[in-house]
């Protein structure tokens, strides 16, 4: 990893997708950065004050300036750092990249959440439906061994959720059978030696959908 040339902070809270997707965007990139761990339901007034409006990890400060949003922040990291790029350099295949990146959150994470933590079979059922449906694009996308090619990029680690979500709550949400592009993906990105050291461990992350769940539950302040 490179030396720490720039103030570069990380908030954020063990388990969470979102933070998890920036710390391996960091280490692809070979970027030092210093780590504060954030608590659910008990956001420091640092957390607070720097991301008042979404009040959520991950934060990056860099030179004291907060960006919030993982996608947003992806794109920040990529731009401001320019060696290992894990957007395209053309233009198209960037807006491409865009595209997909928000049509996983926007048709694939919903989802998958709704068929873990909805209680109303029908409801999971119809959820289920909806997420088969988004993964048959994604299956039809995926013409690599990742979607940034032979090497993880921006889509890759946006839809990181659909292997978690299968690991963490042990949910066959797709199979080798069903989706065989996306299986095989899901196995060569969990196996990345980055995404490895960056990965939690499955109680850690099962920790933090609990206490995600719980804070989203308590009455906001």
């Amino acid at each position: 990893m490179a030396a720490i040339e720039e103030e570069l902070t990380l908030l954020g809270s063990v388990g969470s997708p979102f933070v998890i997707k920036v710390e391996i965007a960091l280490k692809l990139k070979g970027i030092e950065y210093k780590y504060v761990e954030e608590k659910l339901g008990n956001l420091s007034e640092t957390l607070l004050n720097y991301n008042p409006i979404y009040r959520m990890v991950p934060v990056l400060v860099h030179k004291g300036k907060p960006i919030s949003e993982s996608r947003v922040i992806l794109e920040y990291i990529d731009e401001t750092w320019n060696q290992n790029p894990i957007l395209s350099s053309d233009p198209y295949q960037r807006a491409l990249d865009r595209f997909w990146s928000k049509f996983i959150d926007d048709k694939c994470v919903v989802p998958a959440a709704k068929t873990i933590f909805i209680p109303d079979e029908k409801e999971r059922e119809k959820a289920i439906e909806e997420l088969y449906e988004a993964l048959q694009f994604l299956e039809n996308e995926l013409k690599d061994k990742f979607f940034g090619g032979d090497k993880i990029g921006f889509v890759d680690i946006a839809a990181l959720f659909i292997p978690l979500f299968q690991e963490v709550a042990e949910k066959q949400l797709f199979t080798s059978d069903k989706f065989p592009k996306l299986h095989k993906w899901s196995q060569d990105f969990y196996n990345h030696p980055v995404v490895k050291e960056t990965m939690p461990s499955k109680e850690q992350q099962f920790a933090y959908f609990k206490a995600r769940a719980a804070s989203l539950a308590a009455p906001s302040k």
